[in-house]
């Protein structure tokens, strides 16, 4: 490079740089102060009026509310006019009833033939609770005859026969001595000869024949004893033994048979009792069809109250309704209220017995005079439903008077009134902006404007009570300077600095931001290292007009833009003392 050639290079660059001084102390002194320019107001002593308007309907305070109280949907057949003046027992509005009138006679059919089953039944289970009985008694009749056969036997029948036996016993026994003696005295007579061989025979054998019917008979006793006795004790012990499991078996499968007959007997029952429920409620339904006055009053469809941008269906014959939809408000009396919204911004200033002023659209020229007798606890679900971020809250008024030009339906503007100062210092809103989340007014000091910290009141949306900060007669600036204000933040200290456990994250991603940055510009510098040599070169060779366009230029740009080309220029530097 020539000598000439560093001279201009370094004559432009001294340029660029008082040029770049000069706006920075422009900003910097923009950042404490602003020149005088846009619009003013003066600050004034007077009275304010915090409230806020509300659009909202009148209904009447005190009104019955008819309602669809049948199943489903149904139609109209005959509805009363609107605005008709009805008394207490009048018909208003008649549903279609032919289908419940034909589901009447099917669930009449229904009852008829669940109430022959339940008779039924009933029947039934008083032949299994009888027969339950018969076969218990005769079960325990069983059990009694073993019983006393076992007895009769024991100290009976065994001692009959042992009795019997030991009669045999005697009797042989008495038989057999006397044979003996006879067969003694044969033989002698025998020996005298006085009676025959064959005779003495006969008495031997008389004599065999006794031994043996002795001996048979004893043998026989002691059968009854050892064999006999045992057995049958055995066998009638048995047969009470089985009649007691039997009599057992008998009772569980009777009182089995009884509780499943009188189980039977209860689902019939409720069977027959839902059946004649269902009846019941049928009935009802049928009479619901036809909708009288409760009370006295004027007949408004609820069709014609409805708001919003859906389309309602009116009121009329053959239009569908469906079960618990609103279909006539009857007022009692002529007591108002307004239903309004109040949008949650407003809500922390609201609250119950505020004063209302009110005007209805359908009556010009005329005012109406509420107070505030509830707000919701929630919002709106009906709003929210429409737009997730609107949040308003249901809120009446109640309208002080019984004037009757006052009609459901009507549209309103309600002014609810929060506060009213006789004298105080207010400002308009526009003039507050927040500077490190402190409100502050630019107030003007000479030819400048200074931040000035201040206390606010509460706002009616145009004008901002001061409670600290201002004096009367001092202008402020209506229009203060953006780049001044500064956003709130959930997450700063009093020191305006983020929470420690935050402040490392952002510590740790801006070191991050910057190395990821160092490295493109770095890669930028290599790939295009003409650009900066362009964007000097036509800063140099621009005529004063382009200058100062690139001037002005330069003051609107971000303070991140300004840095960047700053970083830019530091750069193009250190590449010139390297050449």
């Amino acid at each position: 490079m020539s000598k000439t050639n560093k001279i201009y290079a370094i004559s432009g660059f001294v340029a660029i740089l008082v040029i770049m001084l000069l706006v920075l102390g422009q900003i910097w002194k923009g950042k404490n102060s602003s020149e005088l320019g846009g619009p003013i107001y003066q600050v004034k002593r007077g009275p304010l009026s915090i409230s806020f308007v509300v659009s909202g309907t009148i209904r009447a305070r005190n009104q019955a509310v008819i309602k669809n109280e049948v199943e489903g949907r149904t139609s109209i057949i005959s509805v009363i006019p609107e605005g008709t003046r009805v008394k207490k027992g009048d018909l208003l509005i008649e549903l279609d009833a032919s289908m419940l009138a034909d589901q009447k006679i099917d669930q009449e059919i229904s009852v008829q033939n669940t109430e022959a089953v339940y008779i039924s039944a009933k029947e039934n289970l008083a032949v299994v609770e009888n027969q339950a009985k018969s076969d218990i008694d005769l079960a325990k009749l069983t059990l009694e005859f073993a019983k006393l056969d076992l007895e009769k036997y024991i100290s009976g029948d065994y001692l009959y026969s042992l009795d019997e036996a030991d009669a045999k016993i005697a009797l042989a026994q008495e038989e057999l001595a006397r044979a003996t003696q006879t067969l003694e005295d044969s033989n002698k007579l025998f020996v005298e000869k006085y009676i025959s061989q064959m005779e003495l025979q006969a008495d031997a054998i008389a004599k065999k024949k006794y031994e043996l019917d002795a001996s048979l008979a004893k043998k026989s006793r002691d059968l009854l004893t050892e064999y006999t006795y045992k057995r049958q004790v055995a066998q009638y012990k048995s047969d009470v033994s089985q009649a007691e499991m039997a009599m057992e078996r008998t009772e569980r499968k009777s009182n089995a048979s009884v509780i499943q007959a009188q189980a039977e007997l209860k689902a019939k029952e409720s069977e027959y009792q839902r059946q004649k429920d269902k009846l019941k409620k049928m009935s009802d339904q049928l009479a619901k069809t036809k909708i009288h006055a409760p009370t006295d009053g004027q007949v408004i469809y609820a069709t014609s109250t409805k708001g919003g941008h859906d389309p309602v269906e009116p009121l009329d014959i053959g239009r569908e309704v469906q079960e618990r939809e609103e279909l006539i408000y009857l007022p009692a009396g002529y007591s108002s209220k307004a239903d309004v919204m109040v949008h949650e911004s407003h809500l922390k200033k609201i609250t119950k017995g505020l004063p209302t002023v009110l005007t209805v659209d359908a009556i010009p020229g005329k005012t109406f005079y509420g107070t505030i007798e509830s707000v919701a606890p929630l919002p709106d679900p009906r709003s929210m439903w429409a737009n997730p971020d609107l949040k308003v809250y249901s809120t009446e008024i109640y309208i002080d008077g019984n004037d009757q030009a006052l009609r459901t339906g009507m549209s309103c503007q309600a002014e609810i009134i929060v506060q009213q100062y006789d004298s105080v210092f207010y400002v308009p809103m526009q003039a507050v902006t927040r500077v490190n989340s402190e409100p502050t007014v630019y107030v003007q000091t000479g030819n400048l404007f200074q931040p000035r910290v201040v206390k606010l009141g509460l706002d009616n949306s145009k004008m901002v009570h001061i409670l600290d900060g201002l004096k009367e007669g001092e202008i402020v600036l209506l229009t203060p300077p953006l780049k001044s204000s500064s956003t709130d933040s959930q997450n700063l200290n009093k020191s305006g600095q983020p929470s420690d456990g935050l402040q490392e994250k952002i510590s740790q991603n801006l070191k991050n931001a910057e190395k990821q940055l160092s490295e493109n510009s770095a890669q930028s510098t290599n790939t295009q290292p003409s650009a900066k040599k362009k964007t000097r070169g036509q800063f140099k060779n621009a005529d004063p007009q382009q200058q100062e366009a690139m001037r002005k230029k330069f003051e609107q740009m971000s303070p991140e833009e300004k840095e960047k080309m700053r970083q830019s220029h530091d750069g193009s530097q250190k590449d010139r003392s390297a050449e």
